[in-house]
């Protein structure tokens, strides 16, 4: 399901979809764009509409209908009044910014589904919450479909594809790159972090587990000796706390650039329910970023595993 202005992030989708059915299985994709799912103020009227464009991309990789409604086909008589309601996640993050967004999403969602009657729904990981959401609504009420996530893609610089980028100027584009660079710091700051715990748990307990990290000869090693050590004897995960400030760093500096970024949210979350995770968690996670470059609003996300020492 899209909502048209078709990248390559949308073409990925479809030809995954048709490297699941095979030759002689059916890919449908559906172009529409759901006014139940802008609020006031949000960019519904000059969102891009380019039908013509979206049916040679789709074709070229792979679908076999391109299914692209009308509002009044979708909605008869006008905004339905029973819609699916988003629920407790719905109102997190993404639903606290735009509020009423999700409802509307799952809502058309629902129909799309009803309308396509599909055996797998395929959809982009770039937007988490969406996913997580599809995926719970099709669980809870008994939807004969399976969901299957798609990894996000990306330009070449990091920057995730999105129909929005293409209202990005040359320098907002690179304040925007802030959200992959962002999600890319925590990204390595877990790493490091989880590399130095499986170190520390082979360094040997005499005189001290603080004095052999140090002999690493890492700066990060002896900024964190003592914290490094206390979680490889105590087998705690930990670590969140440092992966959000990592992040925050970059999305900082770029609040200071020229156009700014102005963060609306920046989240690490359980993917069961997209509440907050805390410092010793372990297992995984999705770090979460959202923010405002000029007028356009842009998300990125990382999905991350916080393990236990080795």
């Amino acid at each position: 399901m899209t909502m048209g202005a078709l990248h390559d992030g949308h073409a990925t989708l479809v030809r995954t979809a048709r490297e699941r059915v095979g030759p002689d299985g059916s890919v449908v994709v559906t172009v529409f764009v759901n006014p139940l799912q802008f609020g006031a103020g949000e960019d519904l009227d000059r969102y891009p509409r380019t039908l013509d464009a979206d049916v040679r991309v789709a074709e070229a990789a792979g679908a076999d209908i391109v299914f692209a409604p009308s509002v009044d086909e979708v909605y008869p008589g006008g905004e339905p009044q029973v819609r699916v309601s988003a629920g407790p996640m719905g109102q997190r993050l993404e639903g606290a910014s735009r509020p009423g967004h999700f409802d509307g999403m799952l809502t058309v969602v629902a129909k799309l589904l009803h309308l396509t009657r599909p055996d797998v729904a395929f959809f982009g990981q770039k937007d988490a919450q969406q996913l997580a959401l599809i995926r719970r609504m099709v669980h809870d009420l008994a939807f004969h479909v399976e969901i299957t996530g798609v990894p996000t893609v990306r330009e070449p610089d990091g920057l995730a594809l999105s129909s929005r980028n293409r209202y990005l100027s040359t320098r907002e584009r690179r304040t925007a790159l802030a959200l992959s660079t962002a999600l890319f710091a925590a990204r390595d700051r877990l790493a490091a972090q989880q590399a130095l715990r499986a170190r520390a748990a082979t360094l040997p307990a005499s005189p001290s587990r603080a004095e052999a990290l140090s002999r690493i000869g890492e700066s990060r090693a002896a900024a964190d000796a003592h914290a490094v050590a206390q979680a490889a004897q105590h087998g705690q995960g930990g670590g969140a706390d440092a992966v959000r400030a990592a992040a925050l760093a970059v999305l900082d500096e770029a609040a200071k650039a020229e156009p700014p970024l102005a963060l609306d949210y920046l989240a690490l979350v359980d993917p069961a329910d997209f509440t907050e995770v805390p410092d010793d968690h372990t297992g995984d996670a999705v770090l979460l970023v959202a923010a405002k470059v000029g007028t356009t609003r842009l998300i990125d996300n990382l999905p991350l595993t916080f393990g236990a020492p080795a």
